[in-house]
């Protein structure tokens, strides 16, 4: 399964020939300046909370494409809004099933407002499954046994995991929450836009392989595939 990184959390997962993009924040940010935000495909763009560094350009991409926006009910209805003509809204533990697959909204430990200071809902993370594949989407979360829960129930073939710390699980907790949901492949995400998230990404990458698991940095605009478990 192919994923193109857009920095910060902001990534797409090329899934039966749909295109799904989350969390997209990229016109605010300082590193991913070469990305031409008018140029980023999508079918569905999935929202895990109302902040901004993880929906500000999700109105834009989804008038533009027409693609449909997922997320928490208060998000998706603030989305609605916006103009965004096609949304569709989830709570914790519910399962929408869609063209490609199926995503189900999942626990996240943060918080959640919308850039105008409405009500985001609670924030939450994504597990989308397919016959090409399925993967794990934390969101911005504190490490949580509910992630047990879905290592569990659903066979991962990788994990998108916030590694920044501060606002965010750190490295240490992000290689827990690996185990939690028993993935050895995790893409690392929020981390390094702004000054309070900067890590050292050689030695996260040599803490995940001490823990023998595979962590992958991407620069804003790489591609990397994982393949099936």
């Amino acid at each position: 399964m192919k994923v193109t990184y857009y920095g910060h959390s902001c990534f797409a997962a090329q899934v039966a020939g749909r295109t799904l993009l989350f969390d997209p924040f990229i016109t605010g940010n300082p590193l991913a300046k070469a990305i031409n935000v008018s140029a980023i495909p999508a079918d569905y763009i999935l929202v895990s909370h109302g902040h901004e560094d993880h929906l500000a350009d999700a109105a834009d991409i989804a008038k533009r494409t027409g693609a449909t926006i997922l997320s928490n009910y208060e998000v998706a209805v603030w989305f609605g809004k916006q103009g965004v003509s096609r949304t569709h809204p989830l709570n914790h533990g519910g399962t929408c099933r869609l063209d490609f697959g199926s995503v189900k909204f999942v626990n996240a430990i943060h918080s959640s407002s919308m850039p105008d200071g409405t009500c985001g809902g609670n924030p939450g993370g994504f597990v989308v499954e397919s016959q090409e594949g399925n993967f794990y989407y934390s969101g911005d979360t504190a490490l949580t046994l509910d992630m047990k829960l879905i290592g569990e129930s659903t066979k991962l073939d990788f994990a998108v995991l916030c590694i920044g710390d501060n606002f965010t699980m750190g490295v240490e907790d992000a290689i827990k929450a690996a185990e939690f949901v028993r993935c050895d492949e995790v893409l690392g995400v929020h981390y390094n836009t702004f000054p309070p998230i900067k890590i050292d990404g050689q030695a996260a990458i040599s803490r995940f392989q001490a823990n023998r698991k595979n962590l992958h940095l991407l620069l804003p605009g790489e591609s990397h595939s994982f393949a099936p478990v």
